[in-house]
């Protein structure tokens, strides 16, 4: 019999503690067994992630998804548990993974083609083949014919379509994306939807995109990691099955979108409403 192909990315047992500074906690205990006074964000995360696919995960505020982003990008290390990348452990950043934040985090006085080759300079790619590469993913997100202009002459849908071009730019294997339209009005939001899913079926990478939105998690995801509150938990991963997304005519009135959104928000609302008392308990502190 075939074997099934090994999961891109996994999320094992993982946690993690922050030290608080401030006001005296409830101590914790720490997977080595020491007592020690802080927040635990996350508390036993187990996912797997296959390579090429399309994962969104959705959890209340404060539930612990940025840092999983984090964690997963390398810029963090868990408490305990692991996180392999191709079987691999993250212990750092590292070129095979892309990260867009909701900030556009663009150099002001570069223009949209600056931009996009600033990460190619870091890694010493030769001028000719950065301003190819840069070319070729502006186009890429939609950009052609706006080289030239600098941030403040783009829209934010604009500038964010710049930073996923430069993430790009590189040939990362893993697309990390921590809220990237939550800034942007409705209709440039679902816009960059489409052009979101457009990129991932043409590039075929491994995205894996946080949001609070459960309507966007329905729209992108091909499953969708739900969160419990803090500390952060994989309550339930939904399949999410549309076929074609971006060839489907108004999807998002669909019977069968609005099936998945009950239910996705079913799975949220205790989480919710459970994260809404914790912060009320821990402003009476």
């Amino acid at each position: 019999m075939p074997q099934s192909t090994p999961p891109k990315i996994v999320f094992e047992r993982v946690v993690k503690h922050f030290a608080v500074k401030g006001p005296a906690r409830k101590p914790l205990e720490r997977a080595a067994g020491s007592r020690a006074t802080g927040l635990t964000a996350l508390d036993g995360v187990d996912l797997e992630i296959a390579a090429g696919e399309f994962v969104v995960v959705v959890g209340p505020s404060g539930c612990g998804k940025s840092t999983l982003l984090d964690l997963l990008g390398g810029l963090t290390r868990p408490t305990a548990g692991r996180i392999l990348l191709d079987g691999v452990p993250v212990t750092g950043p590292g070129l095979d993974r892309g990260i867009v934040f909701q900030q556009y985090a663009l150099l002001p006085w570069r223009t949209a083609r600056g931009n996009v080759e600033f990460g190619l300079e870091a890694t010493g790619v030769p001028r000719r083949e950065r301003a190819e590469r840069a070319r070729e993913f502006l186009d890429l997100v939609g950009l052609s014919g706006f080289e030239d202009r600098h941030p403040h002459e783009l829209s934010g849908g604009m500038r964010q379509r710049v930073a996923i071009a430069r993430s790009l730019a590189y040939d990362p294997e893993v697309l990390l994306m921590d809220e990237p339209f939550a800034a942007l009005d409705a209709q440039t939001r679902e816009s960059l939807q489409d052009e979101l899913l457009r990129i991932w079926q043409r590039t075929g990478k491994t995205f894996v995109f946080i949001t609070h939105g459960i309507e966007e998690a329905v729209y992108l995801g091909q499953r969708v990691a739900v969160m419990t509150s803090r500390p952060g938990r994989i309550k339930e991963v939904v399949p999410v099955s549309f076929g074609s997304r971006t060839t489907t005519d108004d999807l998002r009135s669909s019977a069968e979108f609005a099936r998945y959104r009950r239910e996705i928000w079913s799975l949220l609302h205790d989480e919710v409403a459970r994260a809404r008392r914790l912060e009320k308990e821990e402003v009476a502190v």
